[in-house]
């Protein structure tokens, strides 16, 4: 592979791990609370958090075009208060990566939550212990495998996002061209020896990490 071609697969894993990264944190905590907690808009606010899965990316970039742009609600304050523009740069791209792969790792935390007996967190809390020491000791090591599992799935789609990336972060080489639009690119520019190379290794790293989840979590797998 040329430079161009490894600097958009090493811009793709940083986009990639930040995403999944943010999604962790992200899709943890909303994972549990929707597993423990009970409200009237509980499944609504589910079914709103899992739209990415089945909405078109185009669609989810215009929608964050529309918050994060210039003239956007959130983009306009950020853009006038503190000269912040994610348009068009990498930090866009792990926005729209971590939008896209959010369900991957909420759905899988949320049932791993779901899954865990709240008998044994109830004996925790007769035997005196806190609410955060409950999850960290008793809950959070019982859910752990299904948990990594939306965590290595979510990787794999953040890395391979392509819909959104284009329209929030453009394809601009060295900046914000990730692997996926590194090969839209060079499809497009007839360079069929570098999209070949960067196909096989988009394609390796999903093969890896879709055997890796197999194992960590096979019934959820499969019932995906």
């Amino acid at each position: 592979m040329d430079s161009a071609a490894w600097t958009a697969l090493l811009l793709s894993l940083k986009v990639a791990g930040l995403a999944t990264a943010i999604d962790l944190v992200l899709g943890v905590a909303v994972g549990w609370l929707l597993a423990r907690k009970r409200f009237p808009v509980r499944e609504l606010l589910d079914t709103v958090l899992t739209l990415p899965m089945v909405m078109p990316p185009t669609v989810l970039g215009y929608y964050l075009l529309v918050v994060i742009g210039r003239r956007g609600w959130l983009g306009g304050w950020l853009n006038s208060t503190f000269g912040i523009n994610l348009i068009f740069t990498w930090q866009g791209a792990v926005i729209a990566a971590s939008v896209v792969a959010f369900p991957l790792i909420f759905k899988p935390a949320r049932a791993a939550f779901e899954s865990v007996d709240g008998q044994l967190e109830q004996a925790a809390r007769v035997l005196g212990l806190k609410e955060a020491a409950v999850f960290f000791r008793v809950t959070l090591p019982m859910a752990w495998r299904g948990i990594l599992a939306g965590l290595l799935l979510a990787f794999a789609r953040a890395l391979g996002e392509f819909g959104a990336t284009l329209m929030v972060a453009g394809s601009i080489p060295g900046k914000t061209q990730t692997l996926s639009i590194a090969i839209y690119e060079a499809v497009q520019a007839g360079q069929d020896d570098t999209a070949n190379m960067l196909v096989l290794v988009t394609s390796a790293v999903c093969i890896a990490v879709l055997l890796s989840a197999g194992k960590l979590a096979p019934g959820q797998l499969a019932r995906r």
